[in-house]
């Protein structure tokens, strides 16, 4: 290996792994060792949508009802004819994948925030973890300087991406129960422009926040825009878990983009809605950029062109599958997406209040040593300690599953490395407890919810030498 291939081999070895990554690798030892003690694994890790609510059957046979749906409207009798829909799912498509996809969509997911979207500016992405992969090389692109802004904790696939460029960097913004701190924020900008750094934009998951475990304030919200209208530095939206929200719909904060759509990028997916196998993401922003003193143009067409390098045909097929569950049981389009959400949102319902009353019934009685967050979307909690002699680091992470039979994540990981500088036991007090996923189904499921935080509330009190 010559020496410049050997630079550029080391310097990929260097990436960081996700702290997901890092677990999972080393469950299988641990999941041994608890084994061989006769303990039961208990699913507090995990952040995938549970299986009771992504059974395919159901989905299948809708989607086959949808296919005959768009065959019969097509007008074809001979047999031997073959429907556009068919043909367009089993060849070269658009970037921007069916024109009625995107149409429908913009309707249904526009009535939902009550907003009206150009289907012209939704861009097929695969999942949200695309869009993020699309911002970031877009603006890579050029070889300047970046920084990217997020908050402190924030999604690891995010960092993961974001450290991928050598001339880019985080500056990440500390938080408080309402989202990141307004002050924090202008001064990451500021301090990111003093060095001599281009700042694109500002990265979060404002809903159901992973992995920190809340949604942000509509206060907050409102702040957060006028700095970026400020600043003129883009939002992009993460946003996973704008349908798992358990706020009345009155109390339920608006995206991002329905509040302004010109300095928002937002990310949507179906794999919470619907289902992760397929994929299916878009990108959504009516934000302009100016390429030159005279010129300004959408910033979709710039990502357009950015994707099509990357890439250039989007699944037809599932694209079209998507649009299955965008019509209700007559083929009508639906109205709201919200009665689908409400099918998943039995069991997350359900965890949620779960894990919630077992952290309650089991810690609550100490609330100077141990407090959670109180998800009004998504799929976590983060627990935090008090005690600043106990250290959420791997060592103790591993002793839960490996001694309790507990698995759970981390929380260092999620915070960026600058955020680590500034304080280093950022993270060191948390846990990320999941309460999406687990092996179980119905009556079995909750049971084995219930045992798991029973369990962990157990564990805690033993690691901290607390008396039951």
């Amino acid at each position: 290996m010559n020496e410049k291939v050997s630079l550029i081999a080391s310097s990929l070895m260097q990436q960081p792994v996700s702290v997901t990554r890092k677990m999972a690798a080393s469950l299988p030892r641990l999941r041994q060792l608890a084994t061989e003690k006769g303990l039961k694994i208990h699913h507090l890790g995990a952040g995938y949508p549970h299986p009771e609510v992504t059974d395919p059957r159901g989905f299948l046979e809708h989607k086959t009802r949808y296919f005959a749906h768009l065959a019969a409207a097509s007008g074809i009798n001979n047999p031997d004819d073959i429907p556009e829909y068919l043909r367009e799912s089993y060849a070269y498509t658009d970037t921007l994948g069916p024109v009625s996809v995107r149409e429908n969509f913009a309707k249904v997911y526009g009535a939902d925030w009550k907003v009206h979207m150009n289907p012209d500016h939704l861009l097929p992405t695969v999942g949200a973890s695309g869009g993020i992969n699309l911002m970031c090389s877009l603006f890579e692109r050029p070889g300047v300087e970046i920084a990217y802004i997020t908050d402190a904790p924030t999604y690891a696939g995010f960092i993961a991406r974001a450290q991928l460029a050598d001339q880019t960097r985080i500056y990440s913004v500390e938080m408080d129960e309402q989202g990141p701190i307004v002050d924090s924020l202008k001064r990451q900008i500021d301090t990111a422009r003093a060095d001599g750094r281009l700042v694109p934009f500002y990265y979060t998951v404002p809903d159901g926040h992973n992995p920190a475990g809340f949604s942000f304030s509509k206060k907050r919200r409102e702040e957060i825009l006028e700095v970026m209208r400020e600043y003129g530095v883009l939002i992009v939206e993460d946003a996973p878990y704008v349908y798992i929200s358990y706020a009345k719909e009155q109390d339920r904060p608006q995206p991002f983009f329905a509040m302004d759509s010109g300095v928002t990028v937002h990310l949507f997916t179906g794999s919470k809605i619907g289902f992760p196998g397929p994929r299916v993401g878009f990108l959504y922003t009516e934000a302009t950029v100016e390429i030159s003193r005279a010129e300004v143009i959408n910033l979709s067409n710039l990502l357009l062109t950015e994707s099509s390098a990357d890439i250039l045909f989007h699944n037809p097929e599932a694209l079209y599958g998507f649009e299955a569950i965008l019509h209700d049981e007559n083929m009508e389009l639906r109205h709201s997406l919200w009665p689908v959400a409400d099918e998943k949102l039995k069991v997350y319902r359900e965890n949620r209040e779960i894990i919630l009353d077992g952290l309650e019934d089991g810690l609550g009685a100490y609330p100077e040593r141990f407090s959670w967050t109180i998800p009004e979307s998504g799929f976590f909690t983060v627990f935090r300690f008090h005690d600043r002699n106990i250290a959420s680091d791997d060592a103790f992470v591993e002793q839960l599953v490996s001694e309790f039979g507990i698995v759970v994540i981390p929380m260092y990981d999620f915070y960026p490395e600058d955020a680590r500088q500034r304080n280093p036991r950022a993270g060191l007090d948390e846990l990320r407890l999941s309460f999406c996923f687990s092996e179980s189904y119905g009556k079995a499921r909750r049971q084995d919810l219930a045992e798991a935080v029973s369990a962990f509330c157990d564990a805690v009190l033993t690691l901290t030498g607390i008396d039951k």
